[in-house]
């Protein structure tokens, strides 16, 4: 493979302003992460501490292999939601290694509303059961909630998206064969009981943990019966009586100390076997990235600059490099593992389409992955455009990324618009992982163009009763709400937020977290349930 030789002057004028904005997104991100993981209450700490229980990311520590990489997913969910104050949606989930095994986990934060499940902590736990199933990852749940946040329990109770789905989705993850361990290490009221229920294995640690369908306020209510939490679903109660527990621990630490024994006893997980070779850093230090990427979205670059500094040794076999150039197409290594690129370099066009549709069947006939970074307004338009069949050739890149059976990653490394989304693997279209770069906008159209259009619609409107166009002044009034509405709701902690992606990544650890990506869609087979054509030129 060729080395991409980069053109990039790090001491120039633009890299520095370019990396001084990048470097400022990353501190952001890097605050609103500390605050996720460690703004919890004074209060709820000292309740915690009286229960003998630990903080959620300590009971992790003590359950992940010393040392090893813990690849979170959705930190920053449900961020500014709610009162601002339910982190991650009340829940620590991530990829990580458990007695050399990788494997999935869901740990509700009890220094959250006591665990509560809200609207966003439904939508993260069906994320994390999606990914389970997608990449046969063992399951580990660690359980302590007290249940619905029953204020929004509209919100969480009766759509085939809610909270049944993930009982639903236990049961499914049963029949696939893919194992799930369940800590009970606090309460699991109500719906959460089905949890532990619906596992293989259920550690139970007394004194803290508790599983009833109903709880002592509920059972008092009903039927004038006094008991407490301990009586009523204790560790005694199910490990001696009713059979629900099947070990005992003494507390969160014993508890972990069973887990990592029985994923220890699991049987060896069978990974897809890839071309892979030693993998090797790229030529370029990652970090240059932050001075690569224009601080203005509407500012154009050099993709392959990206991609040299996220591919071993910064090697890459460019496929029809000089056709269809606004998109860049080829094949490379990340961490040892083989990859088949796709990214943008402007709009998308009927050759840099076409040219995409034949490069991602060429990939999935030869089992090879795809990356896809995005930074992309659309596909073009416009009468030439129409007449040479952009809207038949951009349904032949969809169809090629909707059909593709091998495990897809997107990152959106700048503009997400429109067809655009779908074109290059939006979460529309089943990308294994999707991660966001903190500049990254993401939307139908961006917020200027959003607003022209639709004065462009009022003026036509206005015209075709025979007045004037509106006023500039009366013009610019309706604009800003609309451009200000698509600033907010475009960017990229609005959508992790919202769950429309993974994570906000620092871009110069894209590389590394591809790889852990890569690594854990391994554990499942390719796909062979979609069946596509034969490779097709033009």
């Amino acid at each position: 493979m060729d080395v991409i030789q980069t053109q990039i002057d790090t001491h120039s004028d633009d890299y520095r302003r370019n990396y001084e904005a990048m470097q400022g997104l990353v501190a952001e991100l890097q605050d609103a992460l500390h605050t996720a993981r460690h703004e919890r209450s004074d209060k709820a700490r000292g309740r915690l501490a009286q229960q003998n229980k630990l903080p959620v990311r300590e009971r992790l520590e003590l359950l992940l292999d010393r040392n090893s990489p813990f690849l979170e997913i959705a930190p920053l969910a449900a961020k500014d939601l709610y009162d601002k104050k339910v982190h991650g949606a009340g829940i620590v989930a991530g990829i990580g290694r458990v007695a050399g095994r990788e494997v999935i986990i869901h740990a509700n934060d009890p220094l959250i509303k006591g665990g509560t499940i809200y609207p966003m902590g439904v939508k993260k736990g069906l994320r994390v059961q999606a990914i389970a199933m997608e990449n046969r990852l063992p399951v580990i749940n660690l359980v302590d909630s007290g249940g619905a946040y029953l204020p929004l329990q509209s919100e969480i109770f009766p759509d085939a998206d809610d909270g049944g789905r993930i009982f639903y989705n236990q049961a499914v993850i049963s029949k696939m064969g893919i194992p799930q361990i369940c800590g009970v290490m606090g309460l699991c009221t109500a719906g959460a009981a089905y949890i532990p229920a619906m596992s293989d294995d259920v550690v139970h640690v007394k004194g803290t943990g508790a599983i009833f369908l109903g709880g002592p306020p509920l059972v008092r209510a009903a039927t004038g019966e006094e008991v407490t939490a301990d009586e009523l679903g204790g560790a005694l109660v199910h490990c001696r009586e009713s059979g629900v527990s099947d070990y005992l621990a003494e507390d969160d630490a014993h508890c972990i100390q069973i887990i990592r024994q029985i994923v220890r006893n699991l049987p060896p997980p069978s990974k897809t076997e890839l071309g892979t070779r030693t993998a090797a850093p790229p030529l370029y230090d990652p970090k240059e990235i932050y001075g690569i990427v224009p601080e203005l979205l509407s500012t154009p670059y050099d993709v392959r600059e990206v991609i040299a500094r996220m591919v071993d040794k910064s090697e890459f076999l460019e496929f029809k490099a000089l056709y269809g150039p606004t998109l860049v197409c080829g094949w490379g290594y990340i961490h040892g593992y083989p990859v088949g690129i796709l990214g943008n370099n402007g709009v998308l066009f009927s050759d840099s389409s076409l040219k995409a549709a034949q490069f991602i069947q060429l990939c999935d006939k030869r089992g090879v992955p795809l990356v896809f970074l995005q930074n992309i307004n659309g596909y073009m338009i416009g009468k030439e455009y129409e007449r040479i069949g952009i809207t038949k050739d951009g349904h032949k890149m969809v169809n090629a990324v909707a059909t593709a059976t091998v495990p897809k990653f997107t990152v959106i490394i700048g503009a997400s618009f429109g067809a655009g989304n779908y074109g290059m693997c939006g979460r529309a279209y089943g990308p294994r992982f999707l991660w966001m770069w903190p500049n990254a906008q993401i939307g139908v159209m961006g917020g200027e163009q959003a607003a022209d259009v639709l004065i462009t619609v009022k003026n036509d409107q206005l015209a075709r009763e025979g007045q004037p166009p509106l006023p500039e002044e009366t013009a610019a009034q309706i604009k800003e709400p609309i451009i200000t509405s698509a600033r907010k709701e475009g960017n990229a902690y609005y959508s992790t937020a919202q769950m429309w992606d993974d994570g906000i990544l620092d871009p110069a650890k894209t590389r590394d977290v591809l790889g852990l990506s890569i690594s854990a869609a391994l554990s499942a087979p390719l796909r062979d349930d979609v069946h596509g054509h034969g490779i097709f030129r033009m």
